[in-house]
């Protein structure tokens, strides 16, 4: 069975809450043991779902766009200091298997986040956190999300690259959204 975009969305969903993602992190020990405070985990992470950035001028002529750019990766989560709310260390970038997606593109999302985020960048803060100060990760790190149904090359690719991945298997009660038809007698009932 193919990765279904319900699927997708369900994950991207699910990691925009700090809450998820730190359990996604539980997954792959190494990216939970980089939380600043093991204590406070909700206070120690942002996630920002669809990620945008303010990439630097580049000496190099068209190496990348410059301005505010929606990043290829589909969830960031910055790192912060419970203590001083200053934001700290390597941030990571999680990406989810999309639907019809191969390995090249899958991958391919991650280099051009490394080629885009290499000359400088500034992150455009949700509301809530606007007064962290926002500059480049000392380092950064991605994190593969795929599904039981993803391709056995997508995952033996990601194996091969050395890139840490988390298989993710949802319930069987995520459906494709449905959309309900509202007869005129159904609009008239409702008013």
């Amino acid at each position: 069975m193919p990765v279904k975009k319900s699927h997708y969305e369900s994950l991207l969903a699910e990691y925009s809450n700090q809450d998820l993602a730190i359990a996604l992190l539980k997954q792959h020990r190494p990216y939970l043991e980089m939380l600043p405070s093991m204590r406070r985990p909700e206070e120690s992470l942002i996630s920002i779902p669809l990620p945008v950035v303010r990439l630097r001028p580049s000496n190099h002529r068209h190496s990348h766009p410059e301005g505010l750019t929606t990043l290829p990766c589909d969830v960031g989560l910055i790192l912060c200091d419970p203590e001083w709310k200053i934001k700290t260390g390597p941030e990571i970038f999680i990406f989810i298997h999309r639907p019809h997606e191969d390995f090249s593109d899958f991958l391919g999302r991650w280099r051009q986040t490394q080629v885009w985020l290499d000359q400088g960048y500034e992150w455009l803060m949700p509301p809530r956190y606007k007064h962290i100060l926002s500059e480049e990760a000392e380092d950064i790190c991605p994190l593969f999300v795929v599904f039981p149904e993803t391709p056995e090359r997508i995952k033996r690719g990601l194996q091969g690259a050395y890139l840490p991945y988390v298989v993710k298997a949802l319930s069987a009660s995520v459906e494709e959204p449905m959309t309900e038809i509202l007869t005129t007698e159904d609009s008239i009932a409702e008013e």
